[in-house]
C-alpha cells in the first residue's frame, strides 16, 4: 500500500524524538487506518531501531524475537556477529536497552501492544519502573488499535499514567486527504469513492481506479470472498464488541437513530453501548449545531464511519444471497439506491471542507462550532426543505463569536450541478429560524461539479473543492461515475 500524506503526524513524532532523554509515546487508532505504515516512514534511515510486533506468542518467544531483531539490525558486514540484549525477561532486556542508549538514541516500537499486555500483564510496570529512573536516551513507541485498551492506559489509575511524552491519535483520512489515495480518479468520482469507504488507506487502496463503480462494488463487497465484504466481518470482529453492543450498531446503520427507536430495537436499554460505540469512533451523536453542549431532545445517532454504514446497512442485508453467487444482481440493485446513501455523505464531507476552511482562517470569522441545524423531533432528511409545520433543515450552519452568531450558513446537493437563486432563497427564509443571526449573514452552496448563476459573494463548492489535489488540472468529467 503506497504511502501518502500523513505530514502532520509525521512532524509530531520528529518532534519528539528531538527532545533529549527517555521517550515514551503512545500511537493509537483504529484497525486498518494506516498506524504500521506510518510508524515504519519514521522509523526509516535510525539504524538503531527495533520494531516489533506482538503476534500472542510466549513472553520467552515474544523477547527472543526482540533480541534477534536487534542483533541482526545492528550486525557490520564486516563482523561476523554483534551484541544482543539478553532475553530472559522484560526487565532485562529493557535495562539491556537504556544502557545501549546512554550516548545515542535507541528506538523501540511495539507494535500492538495491547496483545503484548494481555499475554504479559506486568509489561506496563516493568515499563513504568524503567522510566521512574531514567538512565539514557531510550525511545519507547507503544502502539496498537484496540482503542478503549490504549486510551485506558493514559488514566490516572493506569500503571503508565503521566508518563507519556506524545499521545497519537491516528484518524482516518479527511476528504482532501483521501483524495489522494485516488490520483487516477476525477474529484467527483473520489466524492462517491469516499461516501462508500470512508477514510481508512487500505480500503481506499482496494478500490480499482480503471474499473467503473458497478464493477468495484461488485467485486469487493458482491462477490464470495470479496477483499470489501470479508472486511467488514474482520472489521467488527476487530472491534471486540459484545454482542449488544453489535446489535446497537446494526440498528442505527438500518435507519434507527433515536434512542427510543434503538431501545425497541434491541429491546434493551441501549445508553451505555452507545457510549462505548461512540467511544470507539463508530457511532456518532448529534444535535442542532445551535444546541450543542445541551440535552437537546433533537439528539440522534448516526453510524460515523462511511465503510461501516455502507456495509452494515447496504450490503449486510444481502450477506446471504451474495454468499450463494447472486452477487451481480445484487449490485445491480444497489446502484439506483447509492444516492440516497451517498447524499448525506456528500453534506457531510462538505461540513468537514467547511472546518478545515475556518482551521485555515478563510471563512473571516473565529468560527466555534460547524454542524447541522433543525428545528423537528425527527432525525434530519437529505433534503432542505421547509414544511408546512414550519419544519427547518440546514445542512451547514457556522457560529462564530463568544455569542455563537451564525455566520454562514449552506446547502449540499448531490446533484452534478445545480441553480443556486431558488437555494439561496429558501436558505434565505430558512435562517430566519437560527437563535442569533449576524448582520453580515454569509452563504454557501455546494454541488460535485457546478454551482450555476450565483451571485459574487456566495461561496461555492464543489468536488474540486473538497477533494481536488493540489496541482492537478481542472477537471473535465468526461467519463465519471453517474449518481443521482
Amino acid at each position: 500500500m503506497q504511502f501518502v500524506n500523513r505530514s502532520w503526524e509525521l512532524d509530531q513524532l520528529e518532534s519528539w524524538w528531538a527532545k533529549s532523554g527517555q521517550r515514551l509515546g503512545l500511537v493509537w487508532g483504529r484497525r486498518r487506518v494506516g498506524k504500521t505504515l506510518l510508524l515504519q516512514r519514521f522509523a526509516e534511515g535510525r539504524h538503531r531501531t527495533v520494531y516489533h510486533t506482538f503476534a500472542g506468542r510466549s513472553a520467552a518467544d515474544e523477547l527472543a524475537v526482540i533480541a534477534r531483531s536487534w542483533q541482526e539490525g545492528q550486525r557490520d558486514d564486516s563482523l561476523d556477529d554483534a551484541w544482543a540484549p539478553p532475553a530472559t525477561s522484560w526487565d532485562q532486556l529493557l535495562m539491556a536497552l537504556a544502557r545501549e542508549a546512554r550516548t545515542e538514541p535507541v528506538l523501540l516500537i511495539l507494535d500492538e501492544f495491547q496483545e503484548g499486555v494481555a499475554a504479559n500483564p506486568e509489561l506496563p510496570g516493568i515499563i513504568r519502573a524503567l522510566w521512574d529512573n531514567p538512565r539514557g536516551q531510550l525511545r519507547i513507541l507503544l502502539c496498537g488499535s484496540a482503542v478503549r485498551t490504549m486510551a485506558a492506559m493514559q488514566e490516572a489509575r493506569a500503571p503508565l499514567y503521566g508518563r507519556f511524552d506524545l499521545s497519537l491519535l491516528v484518524h482516518p483520512f479527511r476528504p482532501h486527504e483521501a483524495a489522494l489515495m485516488l490520483p487516477d480518479l476525477d474529484p467527483y468520482d473520489r466524492a462517491m469513492v469516499w461516501g462508500l469507504l470512508g477514510g481508512m488507506p487500505l480500503y481506499l487502496s482496494l478500490w480499482d481506479q480503471g474499473a467503473g463503480l458497478y464493477e468495484n462494488v461488485a467485486d469487493l463487497f458482491c462477490t464470495p470472498g470479496g477483499r470489501l465484504l470479508v472486511e467488514g466481518d474482520l472489521a467488527m470482529r476487530g472491534e471486540t464488541l459484545a454482542d449488544i453492543e453489535v446489535q446497537v450498531l446494526h440498528a442505527v446503520a438500518l435507519g434507527h437513530t433515536k434512542h427510543h427507536e434503538i431501545h425497541n430495537a434491541v429491546r434493551s436499554e441501549p445508553s451505555r453501548q452507545l457510549e462505548r460505540l461512540i467511544e470507539l469512533q463508530l457511532v456518532e451523536r448529534i444535535q442542532p449545531v445551535t444546541e450543542e453542549g445541551s440535552r437537546s431532545r433533537r439528539r440522534v445517532y448516526r453510524v460515523a464511519d462511511n465503510f461501516f454504514a455502507f456495509w452494515l446497512g447496504c450490503i449486510l442485508p444481502h450477506r446471504a444471497s451474495i454468499d450463494r453467487g447472486l452477487g451481480a444482481s445484487i449490485a445491480t440493485v444497489l446502484m439506483p439506491q447509492l444516492s440516497e446513501f451517498l447524499g448525506p455523505r456528500w453534506e457531510e464531507a462538505f461540513r468537514m471542507h467547511l472546518r478545515r476552511l475556518a482551521a485555515a482562517g478563510q471563512l473571516g470569522d473565529e468560527a466555534v462550532a460547524i454542524g447541522r441545524f433543525w428545528t423537528h423531533d425527527r432525525a434530519p432528511a437529505e433534503s432542505l426543505t421547509t414544511g408546512p409545520g414550519g419544519d427547518t433543515e440546514i445542512d451547514a450552519v457556522v457560529l462564530a463569536g463568544p455569542h455563537r452568531e451564525a455566520v454562514l450558513v449552506g446547502e449540499a446537493k448531490l446533484r452534478r450541478s445545480i441553480e443556486a437563486p431558488p437555494l439561496l432563497r429558501a436558505l434565505e427564509h430558512k435562517a430566519q429560524r437560527l437563535p442569533r443571526l449576524s448582520r453580515n449573514l454569509r452563504f454557501a452552496l455546494a454541488a460535485p461539479m457546478a454551482v450555476l448563476d450565483a451571485p459574487p459573494d456566495v461561496r461555492t463548492i464543489t468536488a474540486a473543492d473538497i477533494f481536488g489535489i493540489e496541482g492537478e488540472p481542472p477537471p473535465t468529467y468526461a467519463d465519471h461515475y453517474v449518481v443521482e
